[in-house]
């Protein structure tokens, strides 16, 4: 574990992020993505689950001959197929990137030791993560071309702890994982995936802020270490109708909490269709300045009997992404669970109508034109 920094009254300690910003100029990575936001709308992939689902996999799949003698299950352990299935996750992510995506994720949801600790599998998530960066770079390497880069993002997750919430309804006060915890586990994830090729880093699905800070703190870290400075995507996720994460904040205040990350996009992800998540985006474009914004939900609410899970088919989403697109919310549109190539093939089509939303220096511009 990580040892807290200590300041001394009268000094200036590490900063989050202090070295970094959203300039394209200054990434050692990833740099042409800020670029391409000021053109057109980019496009990120969709569901990973799904797609897995859809190749029937058994527990032998997910075991491979590597862990064919581990005491614990392992089937449901998506993250893992990436050492044990890695051709079902490389036929994933150029099918997404045949259908249009600019940006593929890595298949590293929930590698991190805290969350794979759940698989006994904690020793092999540094490895897990270089693997499956190199999956995806390479995805990314062979379908892109001078005119349509392609870009691959180490997603994080937010494990299945919960850093300011008490799992015990009659111990308020308890917690289940701490930030210095969560800090190296997600340090030790990005030094993965940035070894193994990404562009990028995705720090996503949050329901927790602090978990959220505490991998914001391991990727200034990380940075500040290797001198490299990649692009950070933001996304939360608004967990019902009351317009807030799980752990209570509003979208606004959600963004102000993570702003002092100078993420390249701030988003919400996950959780509620498009059709429900509309108010929510529309107030985070609102909040987030000159700030880019992602939005990538789910293919609507669950429903068992839908083959994907969920009841939107790829012309529903595709016709209320591209009304997002239409009401100048978007610099990146994508898709969660519920959602396939086709959900992205169509929003990929319905939004290249219409222009990304002021941000960056256009949006800096624009305020300066309304001022004189």
């Amino acid at each position: 574990m990580l040892e807290p920094t200590v300041l001394q009254p009268g000094t200036v300690g590490r900063s989050y992020n202090a070295s970094m910003n959203t300039s394209a100029s200054t990434y050692t990575r990833g740099g042409r993505l800020a670029e391409i936001m000021q053109t057109r709308i980019a496009i990120l992939d969709g569901a990973m689950g799904t797609m897995i689902q859809r190749y029937k996999l058994s527990e032998a799949d997910f075991r491979g001959a590597r862990f064919a003698e581990h005491a614990t299950d392992l089937k449901g352990n998506n993250d893992l197929l990436v050492l044990t299935r890695p051709d079902v996750i490389s036929q994933i992510h150029e099918q997404y990137l045949a259908a249009g995506s600019d940006i593929i994720e890595t298949n590293t949801f929930g590698t991190t030791t805290v969350a794979q600790e759940d698989y006994g599998l904690q020793a092999h998530a540094y490895e897990m993560n270089v693997a499956a960066a190199r999956l995806a770079r390479a995805a990314c390497d062979k379908y892109s071309t001078p005119d349509k880069p392609r870009f691959a993002a180490g997603a994080l997750g937010p494990t299945p702890r919960t850093a300011s919430i008490s799992p015990d309804v009659n111990d308020p006060g308890a917690r289940n994982v701490d930030f210095d915890t969560l800090r190296a586990a997600y340090y030790e994830q990005a030094k993965g995936l940035l070894e193994g090729g990404v562009d990028l880093f995705l720090v996503e699905t949050i329901f927790d802020t602090l978990n959220a800070k505490a991998a914001i703190f391991a990727l200034d870290e990380l940075m500040e270490d290797t001198g490299e400075r990649l692009p950070i995507i933001i996304s939360g996720t608004v967990t019902d109708a009351s317009g807030r994460i799980l752990s209570g904040q509003t979208v606004t205040a959600f963004w102000h909490s993570v702003r002092h990350a100078k993420p390249l996009a701030i988003g919400l992800n996950c959780a509620l269709g498009a059709t429900l998540m509309r108010p929510y985006i529309e107030e985070l474009a609102k909040a987030a300045g000159p700030v880019a914004v992602s939005c990538y939900p789910n293919a609507g609410l669950p429903n068992p009997m839908s083959d994907t899970g969920f009841d939107e088919t790829p012309d529903v989403t595709g016709r209320l992404m591209s009304e997002f697109a239409r009401s100048g919310f978007l610099n990146i549109a994508g898709g969660c669970c519920g959602t396939t190539p086709d959900h992205i093939a169509a929003i990929a089509k319905g939004v290249s109508a219409y222009q990304p939303r002021p941000s960056g220096s256009k949006f800096l511009s624009q305020l300066t034109e309304q001022a004189a």
